[in-house]
C-alpha cells in the first residue's frame, strides 16, 4: 500500500515544446510529461526525453534537438525561450519555472532544427567590427603593452559576451526587417578600442558602426541590459560609442 501510494504522489515536469523539423517546414506544439528530480534544469529534463521520446499523451516521437556544451552559463550554446524569458536553458532551474514550462526557439535567428538556432547574424557582425586584437607578426616582440586597472576592471566586464544572442532576441530593432547589428557587437567594439594594441583599429571599427544598420538602429529601448544573463553594462557601451562614433565624425569634418 506504501509502495501504491509513493507512486501515485510521484511528481512530474511538463514541458509545451515548439519544434520545427526543417528550417522551411512549419512549427508545431508537443508535451512532455518527465519524471522530477531535485535540482533538475531545462538541459537534464530534454535529455530525460531523449532517453524516452514519448509525448505526454502517449505515443512515440522523435528526440527534441537542442544545442548545448558548458553546461555553466559560459559558452552561450544554450540560448532559448524559456516561459517567455529569452535565456540559457542551462541555468534555467525547474524549481523556478510555472509550469507547464514553455520552451521556443529564439525568433532573431533562423531555425535549424527544433531549438537549434543558426546565430551566423551575430557572429558576422563581430566580423565585421574586427572584435579582435591584431597581432600576426608580433611573436617575437615580448609582451605587450598593460592596461590600467581600472581600465581592466571595466573592460573585464565587456569580455564576458558569449555570444549567446539574447540581447538580439530582446532587441525590437533585431528583426529581419531591420540590418541593426545588435548590442552585442557595439559593446565588443568598445571593448577591443580600449586595448592598447585593439586601438590600432579604432577609426576603422567606428567608421563600420557609421555605415547602415550600425549605432543609429539603436532606439534605445535598453531591453538588451535587462536580458543579459552576464549582467555587461551594454546601454553604457552603445552610450559611450554613440559619443565616440560623434566625435569620429567631426573629425572628419574638420579634417583632423
Amino acid at each position: 500500500m506504501a509502495e501504491t501510494t509513493t507512486m501515485e504522489t510521484q511528481k512530474t515536469v511538463k514541458f509545451v515544446v515548439t519544434r520545427q523539423d526543417q528550417p522551411d517546414s512549419p512549427s508545431y506544439q508537443e508535451e512532455f510529461e518527465i519524471p522530477y528530480r531535485p535540482n533538475m534544469n531545462v538541459i537534464s529534463a530534454f535529455m530525460e526525453i531523449q532517453r524516452n521520446p514519448v509525448k505526454a499523451g502517449g505515443g512515440e516521437t522523435t528526440p527534441v534537438c537542442w544545442e548545448s556544451n558548458c553546461l555553466e552559463e559560459v559558452c552561450g550554446a544554450c540560448s532559448m525561450v524559456i516561459n517567455g524569458k529569452p535565456r540559457q536553458a542551462c541555468t534555467a532551474l525547474v524549481d523556478k519555472l510555472e509550469q507547464p514550462i514553455r520552451v521556443q526557439p529564439m525568433k532573431t535567428f533562423p531555425v535549424v532544427r527544433d531549438l537549434v538556432i543558426d546565430r551566423s547574424r551575430m557572429f558576422n557582425a563581430l566580423k565585421r567590427v574586427k572584435a579582435w586584437i591584431p597581432i600576426d607578426g608580433t611573436y617575437d616582440l615580448g609582451p605587450g603593452p598593460r592596461m590600467a586597472e581600472t581600465k581592466r576592471q571595466w573592460a573585464y566586464e565587456l569580455s564576458k559576451c558569449m555570444t549567446c544572442g539574447v540581447c538580439l532576441e530582446s532587441c525590437p530593432n533585431v528583426n529581419d526587417r531591420s540590418s541593426f547589428i545588435g548590442p552585442a557587437a557595439v559593446s565588443q567594439v568598445r571593448l577591443f578600442n580600449a586595448h592598447p594594441t585593439g586601438e590600432m583599429n579604432k577609426s576603422e571599427r567606428l567608421e563600420t558602426l557609421m555605415e547602415d544598420g550600425g549605432i543609429e538602429g539603436c532606439g534605445n529601448s535598453q531591453n538588451c541590459v535587462r536580458s543579459c544573463p552576464k549582467g555587461i553594462p551594454l546601454t553604457t557601451s552603445i552610450a559611450a560609442i554613440n559619443a565616440d562614433t560623434t566625435k569620429h565624425m567631426f573629425k572628419k569634418w574638420l579634417g583632423m
